[in-house]
């Protein structure tokens, strides 16, 4: 059960993340340098994605219910059982929120394909504000709680954007010569500094409130060996940031070197969500 919720937990993840952030990406950060880009074939792909994501965002919030109601029941028969699940939903704080999500992950995948932009970033948006409550940050009552799923939300957009432009930034390197790529390179590069203030400064408020210090005690093992992992991850897609906007700058753009190293950035993006996944399943050690 403990390795299902896990596999669960990071297909339903990256499929809610990168749902909003290519949302963000096409229709709010890059919209004025994406012009005529809908009638384009980078359109058809990105939307044969889209719907790929939407229904595993659906599929895998459905399994996390009934890997959670199997969970609570300590029973793998209950990951079944229509009862179980409806006391999941009825009865707990994860269930009430999940309720709610899992009725946006089926908006997601009904409407996405026929929505106007505004409607389709909306959804997108709730679908992945409404992974905030379910994570440590439901440990706290009060101001506390709420502080910290509000952190956690400003987490989740930060994260999102950055993978969702990732996975923009590879479909159009398959087309480089339909759009001005060296502006949209500059602008993603610009914009990352914030996303990455973001996502430092709030994932150090997370640590800090669930383990009580800067860093989990012990250091390496755990929660926070997992976390080291995770850390790692970010590092080495903060280096290949940085090598895609020197490749950007020079003087001839290289794309077959750019799109490596934007598909590399993302596969540690993938692990970094992979420790994420797992680091929601283990006990934080407060101290």
């Amino acid at each position: 059960m403990h390795e299902g919720l896990i596999l669960c937990r990071f297909l339903h993840f990256g499929a809610v993340l990168l749902l909003f952030g290519s949302d963000v990406f096409r229709y709010v950060l890059f919209k004025a340098l994406l012009p005529g880009t809908e009638s384009r074939p980078a359109r058809w792909c990105v939307e044969k994605a889209q719907g790929a994501l939407a229904a595993m965002a659906l599929l895998s919030a459905l399994g996390w219910l009934m890997l959670t109601a199997a969970n609570m029941a300590d029973d793998w028969h209950d990951a079944l059982d229509l009862h179980t699940n409806a006391l999941v939903l009825g009865h707990t704080f994860f269930g009430h929120v999940w309720g709610v999500h899992l009725l946006l992950s089926l908006l997601a995948l009904i409407c996405l394909p026929r929505c106007a932009p505004r409607h389709r970033l909306l959804i997108s948006t709730l679908l992945l504000l409404t992974l905030a409550p379910v994570g440590h940050g439901a440990m706290f009552d009060g101001t506390q709680g709420a502080l910290l799923i509000v952190n956690q939300m400003l987490h989740l957009i930060g994260t999102g954007t950055w993978l969702g432009g990732l996975l923009m930034l590879t479909v159009l390197l398959m087309r480089p010569d339909d759009i001005d790529l060296r502006a949209i390179l500059a602008r993603f590069s610009g914009i990352g500094y914030a996303l990455v203030a973001v996502i430092i400064v709030t994932g150090m408020i997370n640590v800090r409130a669930l383990s009580g210090g800067f860093w989990p005690d012990p250091a390496l093992a755990g929660f926070g060996q997992v976390l080291a992992i995770k850390v790692a991850m970010v590092l080495c897609m903060l280096a290949l940031a940085g090598l895609n906007r020197s490749l950007a700058r020079a003087q001839t753009l290289q794309v077959a070197w750019l799109r490596v190293s934007v598909v590399l950035e993302g596969l540690f993006g993938a692990a970094a969500l992979a420790a994420v996944s797992l680091l929601g399943t283990l006990p934080p050690m407060l101290g």
